[in-house]
């Protein structure tokens, strides 16, 4: 470690016990301080450098002058090899607090090069009571953690590093600590860049129309799939499709996954349905109101159980040979069977004997819901709600807990997130039910569960959720339940940061306690957290305004933008504040720039690099995020190979149209 260049006399005293940085060969910095107003500082670092200099590792460490008790990082770096490398800097800082004062470090991102000679990062070693902002060679370790990696150079000349420090001992940002920070960075960035036409600086209209006409034209044999089941002709949007099923790829047709539809926390085709219904009601689309209305017919012939149901349809697969490789291919829907996802913690793979999951079941209740009160008001959809309701109440432990799935024989709970924040998403919904049906008694089960989710989530940040570790990023899952020791933090994924922020709005709504709305504030800023508050030159599409997942993967400009778009909105509205309605707005737009389509020429450039067969005919096609595997250039990696119509585009048309329909003063 190189020298101590904690300025004194500064005000930090109390906040910071030293500030040390490595030299840069023999070169020692000249080191710039700026107290630029209460409780913030800028540090800049310049080193003039004669020649070439090779170093594997670069580091400026700051120690806090008290013993922190809580700690954040935007991810993971579970031992001393790992960094997070700047592929994370979305609203890019590390916080260490205690119950008294707070210290963070917020990396300088005016002074991140496009081509940097070598990648910056962050570091939370909370063992040794450290947050570094570091610069080294990385490369991506597991799925997707980045570890340090030799061969850092720095050519001669000026090579220039810096961040902000921001300290604080009020109890409000001692509660909040990511308010201070998200306002700083959108202020600095994320405004400016929003009034200058990021991330679309173009209607969203034509992004709709482009997202039915894929699906329902130019790939409508591949995606839109209609059937009869039990005598009842039904319909919706194929779960995923990938880019062999293109009418211009030159090969044979290779699906990825099991043909099927969902209605899941992810994956809803009901959601997207009620999108579907609003434009065909908006255009005069009789067919596209028909094929919604089938969307519909399919969610409710679901079988329900003792008030339980399936989210999962599916058709068996076979393997076979074409054109001299082997092939996934469905059977058809007269081979179909209800099941339910299989991202759970069985990881054997199987639709069919996949445990109930109760986030899935109350999040398509919730939608039955809001068609019903929006759209049509079939009485079938409340009456299906209310049985799933009665079975929900059932299920609600001493504490207040709904577990997180069920034994799909037996219906016993598993014991995986038994205790979880996936309790907030039924928090919601039976919000709803109770608004819409009058009955104390779902209202009283809400309720209890959200303080139970306020006395043990929340303050320690356990956002575990089935997408946390059964998903594609199984990493940690020996951690399920435990903090990392090196971290002091848990494995985090956002979606139950959403679900949590929307039901805690809601209990503030009909209750009128202002501690639900402060909770709701906390959880949405820790959310706001994972978006892209700037658009870094090394991410080679637009990204202002979306989203990544968790602090163990590495996706930009995730499809869950669109959803998390009208929350942001609405607590804007509610607190009365512009940052949360842009970054609500930029969200909206960010949940259109992965389509490929003449409207975006980057991300459309971007595509043909990685798909030179793509044309015309792929207008619509949009992957549900970008750099997923941790890595990015202009080359076109990146870019992703399928599209998944309720995770993607036929999503963002759902919710641009929603909020349309709420909020008509936003002209979108």
């Amino acid at each position: 470690m190189g020298h101590n260049h904690f300025p004194r006399n500064s005000g930090l005293e109390r906040f910071v016990a030293s500030v040390t940085c490595d030299d840069l060969g023999s070169v020692q910095p000249e080191i710039e301080w700026g107290r630029l107003h209460d409780g913030l500082y800028r540090l800049t670092l310049t080193f003039r450098l004669e020649e070439t200099v090779r170093q594997d590792d670069w580091r400026l460490t700051f120690k806090p002058a008290f013993s922190p008790s809580f700690h954040w990082a935007p991810h993971l770096t579970p031992t001393d090899s790992h960094v997070i490398d700047q592929h994370c800097f979305r609203s890019p800082a590390v916080i260490f607090k205690d119950d008294c004062r707070l210290l963070a470090v917020i990396p300088d991102l005016g002074l991140l090069p496009g081509e940097a000679q070598a990648r910056w990062y962050l570091d939370n070693d909370a063992g040794r009571c450290e947050i570094i902002l570091g610069m080294s060679n990385s490369r991506v370790k597991e799925h997707v953690l980045f570890e340090r990696a030799p061969g850092a150079s720095y050519a001669a000349g000026e090579t220039v590093v810096g961040c902000y420090v921001m300290v604080a001992d009020d109890p409000e940002v001692l509660f909040n600590p990511w308010r201070p920070v998200l306002d700083f960075l959108w202020k600095g960035w994320g405004t400016k860049l929003l009034q200058a036409g990021e991330p679309l600086d173009t209607a969203l209209e034509p992004f709709v129309r482009h997202a039915y006409r894929w699906a329902f034209e130019y790939w409508e044999p591949q995606v839109w799939q209609q059937f009869e089941l039990d005598g009842k002709e039904v319909g919706a949007a194929a779960f995923i499709v990938n880019v062999t099923q293109s009418p211009g790829y030159p090969g044979p047709v290779n699906e990825r996954e099991v043909r099927s539809v969902w209605n899941q926390a992810w994956f809803s085709s009901l959601r997207s349905a009620s999108g579907m219904y609003r434009f065909g009601a908006q255009t005069g689309d009789d067919k596209l109101i028909t094929r919604a209305r089938l969307s519909k017919e399919l969610a409710l012939s679901a079988p329900q159980r003792e008030g339980l149901f399936p989210s999962v349809i599916a058709t068996e697969m076979t393997r076979l040979e074409a054109e001299g490789i082997t092939v996934n291919r469905s059977q058809g829907w007269d081979t179909a069977y209800w099941g339910n996802s299989n991202r759970n913690p069985r990881r054997d793979g199987s639709i069919k004997c996949a445990p109930y999951h109760i986030a899935d079941m109350s999040w398509t209740a919730l939608w039955m819901l809001r068609w019903y009160e929006e759209l049509e008001q079939d009485s079938r959809l409340l009456s299906y709600a209310v049985r799933y309701g009665e079975a929900l109440l059932r299920l609600q432990d001493a504490k207040g807990y709904y577990p997180a799935w069920l034994d799909a024989l037996s219906l016993e709970p598993l014991e995986e997130l038994r205790e979880s924040p996936e309790t907030a998403v039924s928090v919601t919904f039976l919000l709803k039910l109770h608004e819409l049906t009058g009955e104390k008694r779902y209202a009283d089960s809400a309720l209890k569960a959200a303080d139970i989710v306020a006395e043990e989530i929340i303050p320690i940040g356990r956002w575990e959720d089935f997408e946390t570790y059964w998903s594609c990023s199984g990493y940690g899952l020996e951690h399920l339940g435990a903090k990392f020791v090196r971290n002091a933090m848990y494995k985090q994924c956002n979606l139950s940061m959403f679900w949590t922020a929307e039901a805690f709005l809601g209990c503030w709504r009909m209750t009128g306690d202002q501690g639900y709305l402060r909770l709701g504030e906390r959880c949405l800023d820790e959310l706001l957290m994972t978006q892209a508050s700037w658009q870094p030159p090394y991410i080679y599409v637009r990204a202002l305004g979306g989203f990544g997942v968790m602090n163990a993967d590495g996706e930009w400009n995730d499809a869950r933008q669109s959803l998390f778009a009208e929350l942001l909105i609405e607590y804007g509205h509610v607190l009365k504040r512009t940052e949360y309605i842009e970054r609500g707005i930029a969200a909206i737009k960010c949940a259109f720039v992965m389509m490929y389509c003449p409207e975006n020429p980057g991300t459309k450039e971007q595509w043909e690099k990685a798909y030179p067969f793509f044309g015309e005919r792929d207008y619509g096609f949009m992957m549900e995020n970008y750099g997923h595997g941790g890595e990015a250039d202009g080359e076109g990696l990146g870019m992703g190979e399928f599209t998944i119509f309720d995770w993607g585009n036929g999503a963002a048309a759902e919710s641009y149209l929603r909020l349309k329909a709420h909020y008509p003063a936003l002209n979108l």
